[in-house]
């Protein structure tokens, strides 16, 4: 059954096009991961997603629309923005309070155990808080919430690298089930890959790709090769190359492993080495071949 499910969906801003024949759909208990350039899309998607702003084409969210059925959503979605505040006002125990009054699905004493393995005191005010812990509080919150879809815009955004990943994992141990599916954008990729089980990215408005995890690690390869093996590597027609410390590295699609073996040091790329030969190839960067070509666009990223 599909969670989230969009098709043709457009969004322009004036003369700016932030999403342009979008189609997408993430089933539900899944963990995807959104990513893309700053100004790709990334924000008004979720927005979309979340009933915040009005679009064009077809969109349905746990079987909802969620523009015209948005109060009736939100009994069933929770979300954190990259610019979400709390007012400097509350203490932490009244804002546990106000979440518990107004949620009927928020558990107090889950926050609470979150709010356990933090620095932050229930009598503080949020005007007394780091910008870490503001963080840490505002996730408390969200993730204490039994909700069908949750959103996440960049939910570490000011987190130190310890939380983050305690963060990640109290993702997987304390919330995630397969009745529940996560949507997560985030500049901080590979801090995600362990958790993510679907892909996608976004540039100009448009999904550029999309794949499960569990394809990315057994179809992408990275290979690292010295210069004199550099033209034998290309004869496998790698997707992208660069340079590194005067080494060649190579990303191919659907090339056995054994085979670059034989040439160099081979591994699975990570998503952030992916994203980046994605990106350049459609920017037109990508490895220019021997014969003076764009090594080509992987299967699977096209719209």
């Amino acid at each position: 059954m599909a969670c989230i499910e969009a098709r043709g969906l457009r969004k322009s801003f004036g003369a700016t096009i932030a999403l342009d024949g979008v189609d997408l759909r993430v089933e539900e208990g899944r963990i995807l991961g959104l990513i893309g350039p700053n100004g790709a899309g990334k924000t008004t998607a979720l927005n979309a997603i979340l009933g915040l702003t009005q679009f064009q084409g077809e969109l349905r969210v746990l079987g909802r629309d969620p523009w015209s059925e948005r109060d009736q959503l939100m009994r069933d979605v929770c979300f954190i923005a990259d610019v979400a505040v709390l007012p400097r006002w509350i203490r932490v125990s009244q804002a546990l309070e106000y979440v518990a009054g107004v949620h009927p699905r928020f558990d107090r004493i889950k926050a609470e155990g979150f709010l356990a393995k933090t620095e932050i005191k229930s009598a503080s005010r949020v005007r007394e808080l780091s910008k870490g812990m503001v963080t840490q509080l505002h996730l408390a919150l969200i993730m204490a919430i039994d909700a069908k879809l949750l959103v996440l815009d960049e939910p570490t955004l000011g987190l130190d690298i310890l939380y983050r990943k305690q963060f990640y994992d109290a993702l997987l141990n304390d919330y995630f089930d397969r009745s529940r599916t996560i949507v997560v954008t985030t500049h901080q990729v590979e801090e995600v890959q362990h958790v993510l089980t679907d892909l996608m990215f976004i540039h100009r408005g448009r999904i550029v790709f999309n794949c499960r995890m569990e394809e990315f690690e057994s179809r992408y390869q990275e290979l690292t090769v010295k210069p004199e093996s550099v033209t034998a590597a290309r004869a496998f027609r790698p997707i992208y190359e660069r340079q590194v410390l005067g080494r060649s590295v190579l990303l191919f699609d659907r090339v056995d492993r054994q085979q670059l073996a034989a040439l160099g040091e081979v591994r699975t790329p990570s998503i952030a080495d992916l994203f980046v030969a994605v990106m350049s190839n459609q920017l037109g960067q990508g490895h220019i071949g021997a014969q003076g070509t764009f090594a080509g666009t992987p299967q699977g990223m096209g719209r």
